[in-house]
């Protein structure tokens, strides 16, 4: 992305966009504003861990889409996403400063976390930038990080189930996406239709459980209309239905008391505020739906 004048940039994966990444990245919309500059945060896809360590990805916790509209709310003017190859993980500190802040984005003030390393095998850190800085014309600020708040440490907390935790390094609660898919409708025939939500490979998805939270439909430029900025409160079902064995993992969302939704090829994201158990095997369909309707309660509870 090539725009005119200098910037204020802001750069790292960003993956989240939590509240540690939001402190930088608001820190570079105030300077920008400060001085009358754009802001640009740039960002990095496919994620460098599977570049650098193919079958490394770390598990994502925003989508590409979701990112950059996170980044968007924070007051950036311009996102740039940097493919990142084999070849720009061999660059020099130097040369991607040159060829990526210098000469393609203009950089006036460059904002970071104070933790930040770039470079060919991560050589590069916040005084290496502030040196390149003197040598390319633009200031450094490093910001400092918050305790105990990181993509890794979310990542550990949805893994473990811990939704509430996550949220409260997020700032908001982790949600998944992915496209509405024809499952077995077992929720269907049990009286709890279920969107079945296809999620792209490495999304971050909680531990297989219970879950109360939301169902929305993300605005796409496919969306039916009559279903533009719907949300819905939801008990959401994470992992393989023990009951009926021999079922692949799946992601599933019951709008409460929605029995008329048809969202077949609809984007939708799930939203995860409070765990309510663990998957459990029922010795019948009449104790799994004495559950449901427990679950179908509890949720409506948290949601209300």
């Amino acid at each position: 992305m090539q725009g005119s004048g200098r910037s204020v940039v802001t750069i790292g994966v960003y993956d989240g966009v939590h509240r540690g990444h939001r402190r930088v990245v608001e820190r570079a919309v105030a300077i920008a504003r400060e001085r009358g500059l754009r802001s640009v945060a740039v960002t990095f896809e496919p994620h460098p861990d599977e570049v650098v360590r193919p079958g490394t990805h770390p598990l994502r916790l925003t989508s590409p889409r979701r990112r950059a509209e996170l980044l968007a709310g924070l007051g950036v003017d311009e996102i740039d996403v940097v493919d990142f190859t084999l070849d720009l993980s061999r660059t020099s500190p130097d040369d991607f400063v040159q060829a990526v802040l210098a000469e393609r984005l203009a950089a006036a003030v460059v904002v970071v976390g104070e933790d930040f390393l770039f470079g060919h095998e991560a050589g590069g850190d916040v005084e290496t930038l502030r040196t390149l800085g003197d040598k390319y014309d633009f200031e450094v600020e490093a910001v400092p990080l918050l305790d105990a708040v990181s993509s890794a440490s979310i990542r550990e907390r949805i893994v473990e189930g811990d939704v509430e935790a996550a949220a409260e390094q997020l700032g908001r609660p982790h949600r998944v996406e992915g496209v509405v898919v024809r499952g077995y409708q077992r929720g269907r025939q049990l009286g709890f239709p279920t969107a079945n939500v296809e999620t792209p490979q490495h999304t971050a998805i909680p531990a297989d459980g219970v879950y109360a939270g939301w169902l929305e439909c993300v605005a796409m430029a496919n969306l039916p209309a009559l279903y533009q900025g719907e949300r819905w409160p939801a008990a959401i079902s994470v992992g393989t239905n023990p009951t009926f064995e021999g079922v692949p993992r799946t992601v599933e969302a019951y709008a409460l008391d929605r029995d008329d939704l048809e969202l077949y090829g609809v984007h939708v994201a799930v939203e995860f505020h409070a765990r309510l158990r663990g998957n459990t095997r029922f010795d019948s369909i009449e104790a799994l739906i004495e559950q449901i309707h427990a679950d179908v309660d509890a949720a409506r509870r948290l949601t209300s």
